[in-house]
């Protein structure tokens, strides 16, 4: 999709788990922002993107950690492109392992919860992939020059992960959020605070944007900005007042009534939204780690719940 003069959004409608989309500026030698889940992927990626310039880009932007948005970086590494970061986007890399989501794709053994899971990852092929974090690290926000344009990258974790990066070209009025915005589909979080999401989609939707690229969805706008975050401070709020009455994750997610955004893709990720503020409420740091095991339980529970009010 060509968003501005030089500068594409490459999008992967089938949604779902790991259908994260990616960009390219095709201005003095090129910026790609975030590569793929798998190696197949990523190279499809590299291909789409030579048809607009058949030069290897000089430079890669990872917006966040988190595999679906980065495991494919060796491949660019291995045509020379440098690799930029945030440093806690580096810190964090080996958090996740291609070799353990193979082995639950591959499995015919797991409990029914992960066995969802892994019928999601059984569209990727986890298998090759090398681990490759950016080697430039940034701490705050930075500015890039290519040529004539002005490509700033802007600081906003910790709040969807620990070292969350939006890619800004004021001049054309394009914002790549990586993962900072899901559009249309119910966000997942990981490291960092209910707060600083919030705060981070108040401070790209001040950027007026006329295109917004988010890490997973269509493309959007500002409204789409604020939607997220009225979800995320309703989230929030609901689930304050059951976790002060006492009731568990799973009856505060079954009670809330998510009303408009229902209809987002995956609603059930609501589970996500209510471990995180648990785990608030119960004074746990920002990066504490998530039981996957239990969200994953809570989260087939939920689809079910919402299968049946639908």
């Amino acid at each position: 999709v060509t968003v501005a003069p030089d500068v594409y959004a490459c999008l992967q409608p089938e949604g779902g788990l790991g259908a994260s989309n990616s960009g390219f500026i095709d201005r003095a030698g090129g910026l790609v922002v975030d590569s793929f889940w798998d190696l197949p992927r990523t190279r499809a990626l590299i291909r789409h993107y030579s048809t607009v310039n058949p030069t290897p880009p000089r430079r890669l932007v990872n917006t966040h950690h988190n595999g679906d948005h980065c495991w494919g970086n060796q491949l660019f590494a291995e045509a020379g492109t440098e690799i930029i970061g945030h440093r806690r986007c580096a810190e964090y890399f080996g958090r996740e392992s291609p070799q353990l989501l193979q082995s639950l794709r591959d499995s015919d053994t797991l409990a029914p919860s992960f066995e969802a899971f892994a019928q999601a990852l059984r569209r990727f092929d986890f298998r090759g992939i090398e681990l490759t974090p950016p080697t430039k690290l940034i701490d705050d926000d930075t500015l890039v020059e290519l040529g004539d344009t002005a490509v700033q990258l802007l600081s906003v974790g910790p709040a969807h992960t620990a070292g969350d990066v939006a890619v800004f070209l004021p001049d054309e009025g394009v914002l790549f959020t990586g993962d900072i915005l899901f559009n249309k589909c119910t966000p997942i979080g990981w490291e960092g605070t209910f707060a600083n999401w919030i705060a981070a989609l108040e401070r790209l939707a001040a950027l007026e944007p006329a295109v917004v690229i988010p890490g997973h969805g269509p493309v959007g706008n500002t409204d789409d900005l604020l939607a997220l975050h009225d979800y995320l401070i309703y989230v929030y709020d609901e689930a304050e007042s059951h976790f002060d009455a006492g009731h568990s994750i799973l009856e505060a997610a079954k009670a809330i009534d998510i009303g408009p955004w229902l209809a987002w893709e995956e609603p059930e990720r609501l589970a996500f939204q209510i471990h995180r503020a648990y785990r608030e409420f119960s004074g746990a740091a920002w990066d504490e780690p998530v039981d996957i095991a239990a969200v994953l339980n809570d989260l087939d529970e939920l689809r079910r719940h919402f299968g049946n009010v639908a």
